[in-house]
């Protein structure tokens, strides 16, 4: 085995210390070079503490030469430019989903990627939740498909406001909307035709809390698809629903079942795995053997523009078409 690969975190919020916590114990063949964030009176002591380079701006750490890869977990608004950046130098990339703010920056990065033959991925991390893997290997058993169906719903979120710059004014919908869009390409394996979309605004300028949305794919599949925080307690579940069976993955409770004929039912709990540390492994997998990286630039670019085509499809009351 060769010297474990340098690995340049940009963001150390709640959700970077995640992969803070598993570079550092759980991957023996990565290490935690240097770490990159906005408030230096906070990232400074975590870098000493664990004896590791702090820098406060971004261009700092992707030029040090011990960092070999870089893995971005900023605000949605920061993934353009530091990707744009670390392509430049000509380092892998990990971008915590979403990809960016909007379809035009995602394609931007992605061109540029692709371009100077730099890896990309996107941290889509529900694709490696366990339910959803469980649910992915049963959904032949449901017969023909009749639709997909699949919800998030998290707490209300009041500091969402103060935040909303950091998602370029976009509300539930790319925060946490992104992981069902994705997941919509990632369980059926087809591309979305149509788009119809509702969303819930407090307020004329504030962002939105709640997205209905009805989607068909290219082989007219229909999903309906459940996104807010507007209630007290948290729902995750993905629904197949077929001719002979339903199939369930509920990610908060990590039960499976699937229901038959006559009120049988067939459960079972799945054991709870770290998405983030699964998404870290499949990365740095990729990069040591050279192959395509699970979760593309690509995937993450598509599930940017279908949350445009959601918002366009809200402001104008009518369903948005995609080619």
């Amino acid at each position: 085995m060769g010297q474990p690969i340098g690995i340049g975190l940009i963001g150390l919020g709640r959700h970077g210390r995640r992969y803070a916590k598993h570079v550092l114990e759980d991957l023996p063949g990565a290490r935690l070079a240097a770490v990159c964030r906005r408030s230096a009176a906070e990232g400074t002591p975590f870098a000493a503490e664990r004896g590791v380079r702090f820098y406060p701006d971004y261009r700092d750490l992707i030029a040090d030469p011990t960092v070999q890869t870089v893995v971005v977990v900023t605000p949605p608004i920061c993934a353009r430019a530091i990707g744009l950046e670390a392509v430049r130098a000509r380092k892998p990339l990990l971008i915590e989903k979403p990809l960016a703010t909007n379809g035009e920056e995602a394609r931007e990065i992605v061109r540029a990627a692709e371009a100077a033959s730099v890896p990309l991925m996107t941290a889509q991390t529900m694709r490696f939740d366990a339910t959803v893997a469980a649910l992915r290997a049963l959904v032949g058993a449901a017969g023909l498909r009749r639709y997909l169906s699949l919800t998030m719903r998290l707490e209300p979120r009041p500091d969402i406001w103060r935040r909303a710059a950091d998602y370029g004014g976009r509300g539930v919908l790319l925060e946490i909307g992104i992981h069902v869009l994705d997941l919509v390409r990632y369980l059926t394996g087809e591309e979305v035709a149509e788009v119809r979309c509702d969303l819930e605004r407090p307020g004329p300028d504030q962002p939105d809390v709640r997205a209905w949305i009805h989607l068909r794919t290219r082989a007219g599949f229909p999903c309906v698809l459940d996104v807010s925080r507007v209630s007290s307690g948290r729902v995750g579940r993905v629904e197949w629903v077929g001719a002979d069976a339903q199939i369930v993955a509920d990610w908060s409770t990590h039960t499976v079942w699937k229901a038959i004929g006559g009120g049988q039912v067939e459960q079972r709990q799945v054991e709870e795995r770290p998405t983030v540390l699964a998404t870290l492994q499949a990365f740095l997998g990729a990069l040591e053997r050279g192959s395509p990286m699970p979760i593309t630039g690509l995937d993450g670019q598509r599930a940017v523009e279908l949350v445009d085509a959601c918002y366009e499809s809200a402001e104008t009351s009518k369903p948005v078409k995609l080619g």
